[in-house]
């Protein structure tokens, strides 16, 4: 199976849609080339033009609330990557994933929400969505998401 096609797929089983703009928050690019390194801003769990995953995790949102956040905040950092480089095939590595919670002061489950970000990586990319990682809680993030991730990416010429 293709990046492509598995992108595509994991799209379906999320029952969330990607075909449409995928919206920035501000005055700042969604992705910066630099020869073989793309630098992709922060993705909140956005889909279309709402924020479907909002509140601190550990009080307003559950385990599972975020890391089905997690996961659309990747859907939506590889649809972008995928309109950028016309297929996910140009790939070469995920190098890096940042994953910020916006969470409560008892909750410490941080890599488990990330964990669902690198999983869906590794199931989308195979071994190329292995990467490097950071997890941390904070006070607040934009439009209230629950969670927010960026990537650094390396992809063919």
């Amino acid at each position: 199976m293709t990046r492509d096609r598995a992108l595509t797929d994991a799209a379906r089983q999320l029952g969330h849609d990607f075909d449409g703009e995928i919206k920035s928050g501000g005055n700042y690019l969604p992705l910066v080339r630099d020869g073989h390194t793309i630098y992709l801003s922060g993705q909140v769990p956005r889909v279309g033009g709402t924020v479907v995953v909002t509140g601190r995790v550990g009080a307003d949102v559950d385990l599972a609330g975020a890391q089905l956040g997690a996961k659309i905040c990747v859907m939506r950092a590889l649809v972008l990557l995928q309109r950028s480089l016309g297929s996910l095939d140009a790939v070469r590595q995920v190098l890096r994933m940042n994953v910020f919670v916006q969470c409560s002061e008892t909750f410490t489950q941080h890599s488990e929400v990330a964990d669902a970000a690198s999983d869906l990586l590794v199931q989308i990319l195979g071994p190329h969505g292995a990467h490097a990682r950071t997890s941390v809680g904070v006070l607040a993030l934009p439009k209230n998401a629950s969670v927010e991730l960026d990537l650094t990416v390396s992809v063919q010429a």
